[in-house]
């Protein structure tokens, strides 16, 4: 199966990111790609919450989830839609953070809302507080594709070991990571978590990520990371998208997560233990 990177800088407009994003997309399929991902937000990245309430739409409604389904179809790719930002009824208003799973289709097989929050402090003048404007998902996601089994997560959740143990227990072979990374922790942390999650797993993992200074109208502008990185079930980079916006290309053999599980079958020896505080 060959896979495709698409690695964005978009802003904080949906309408300007949106044939950015297209087009890309279309190169990937016509550089023979019929699994195609996108990073985290795809439609709109912006650190200004009045920005995302007077931009961002409900599922039903979103411009970026319609046009990117009809592309799937006119394709006839799988197209993972790293996440959406999208408006909920949530009575304190806050947003969803939320990946698809398109089919060739043009039909949504999979949803998941990111579990785990970036709030955190990663220097003196760099604080992000996701939790302020995006309300927590619930549930982990496994979806079956023809030629895989997809664990579904979001950049963050990278940090939660045993997310991907549960993804990989309900049988996911291809572990994926649709990211917004900032660039203090991308640079120390990204490379190494990814291969972690990858090697404990015997999986695939595919992470699509945004990359570079990112366009603000309102608020302060985001800059993030780039790199996307697709690793083998053994721990090998197999791609590495540089700091540029563009389409990585890689091809997967699913063979070698049979392999790498069957050489080192971690998977088989997990064990019930009591934590130190006797639970």
């Amino acid at each position: 199966m060959r896979a495709a990177l698409v690695q964005l800088c978009s802003g904080d407009d949906p309408k300007a990111n949106l044939p950015v994003t297209a087009e890309l997309i279309e190169r990937a399929a016509g550089d023979g790609a019929g699994f195609i991902l996108t990073p985290e937000v795809t439609n709109c990245v912006s650190a200004s919450r009045t920005r995302q309430n007077d931009v961002l739409q409900h599922e039903n409604e979103d411009l970026t989830l319609a046009a990117l389904r009809e592309l799937a179809a006119r394709l006839g790719v799988w197209l993972s839609i790293g996440s959406l930002a999208l408006k909920t009824d949530d009575p304190d208003g806050r947003f969803a953070n939320r990946s698809f799973m398109i089919g060739p289709d043009g039909g949504i097989h999979a949803r998941y809302d990111k579990i785990h929050m970036f709030d955190v402090q990663v220097s003196e003048t760099e604080t992000y507080r996701e939790s302020a404007g995006y309300r927590p998902g619930k549930r982990a996601v496994v979806t079956d594709l023809p030629f895989a089994r997809i664990g579904m997560s979001i950049c963050y959740d990278v940090r939660f070991p045993y997310l991907y143990r549960a993804l990989a227990h309900a049988g996911a072979q291809i572990l994926i990571v649709p990211s917004a990374f900032c660039p203090v922790t991308g640079a120390a942390h990204w490379e190494p978590l990814l291969r972690a999650r990858a090697i404990e797993n015997g999986a695939f993992v595919i992470a699509a990520a945004q990359t570079g200074a990112h366009s603000a109208t309102r608020g302060k502008q985001r800059s993030t990371f780039g790199h996307s990185l697709a690793i083998a079930p053994w721990g090998e980079v197999l791609a590495d998208a540089g700091e540029a916006p563009g389409v990585t290309l890689v091809d997967l053999d699913l063979g070698a997560v049979e392999q790498a599980r069957k050489r080192v079958p971690s998977l088989t020896h997990d064990r019930e233990f009591e934590t130190p505080d006797g639970r």
